[in-house]
């Protein structure tokens, strides 16, 4: 079932009898994703408020919000018109999480690939590193394994597809490129993005109960280039549990 709604540009969606998307674009866009946070930042007050109950939790991605509710305590219909109603007047917000200092290794033994991309873009080692290291990238989802970030920003100068056979094992915490996409490995897993480097900070934690993923929708990440002795450094304390992560947060820019 689809059900259109009074904004030109959002329609929800029923998702079987316990969830509704609300989508509010096609493509990958600021301005829809901007929509997006907007919208959740309203889920958020109204949560805050005890006025969703029943409700689950919400997922955002590049241009929809899925919202989870528990059918047994939530009318399906007046949740329906709540959304409308909200999706009708949300509007679009610019980054509001975050921004992320993190650390990342672009030596060749961390970066299998970043060597054939300045090669295939007839640019130098170090001004891919720099395009990577001076772009401000926006987390818009996560998916695909828990806390792997979509970031959008990266430049159209490294504008590259994805490998031609994916990868069986990327190395957990490895940066890459896909498209205009940036992207983060959390696990050891198979994979068919161009590894860029790779940083020693975790980005899942499951014993974090308040925030297992790093990094969330609507952060933003700066990567800042560190040589190999101090990747094997961090990545020793990050492994002992002796790193501080609020130390990748410039001072007024709290989690």
């Amino acid at each position: 079932m689809t059900i259109e709604l009074a904004h030109p540009s959002a329609r929800l969606l029923s998702v079987g009898d316990s969830a509704w998307t609300v989508e509010f674009g096609n493509g990958i866009d600021p301005a829809i994703h901007g929509r997006v946070l907007g919208f959740s930042s309203l889920l958020d007050t109204l949560s805050s408020d005890g006025r969703l109950d029943g409700v689950v939790e919400w997922v955002p991605t590049f241009r929809s919000v899925t919202v989870h509710f528990d059918p047994l305590r939530t009318d399906a219909m007046a949740l329906h018109d709540l959304l409308a109603e909200l999706a009708g007047r949300s509007g679009s917000v610019s980054a509001a999480g975050s921004r992320w200092h993190i650390p990342v290794c672009f030596d060749a033994a961390c970066a299998p690939d970043l060597d054939d991309v300045a090669a295939a873009k007839g640019l130098a080692r170090d001004e891919v590193v720099r395009l990577m290291t001076e772009t401000v990238f926006t987390v818009y989802m996560l998916g695909f394994l828990p806390g792997f970030p979509y970031l959008g920003g990266l430049p159209e100068a490294l504008d590259m597809p994805r490998l031609a056979s994916p990868r069986k094992v990327v190395p957990s915490r490895s940066i890459a490129i896909a498209g205009r996409m940036c992207a983060a490995y959390p696990w050891e897993s198979p994979g068919g993005w161009r590894l860029m480097g790779r940083t020693p900070v975790r980005l899942f934690d499951a014993a974090n109960a308040r925030r297992p993923a790093l990094l969330a929708p609507g952060d933003q990440v700066v990567w800042e280039a560190i040589d190999l002795d101090a990747f094997d450094a961090l990545e020793r304390d990050c492994a002992a549990g002796r790193f501080d992560l609020s130390s990748l947060l410039k001072e007024g820019e709290a989690a």
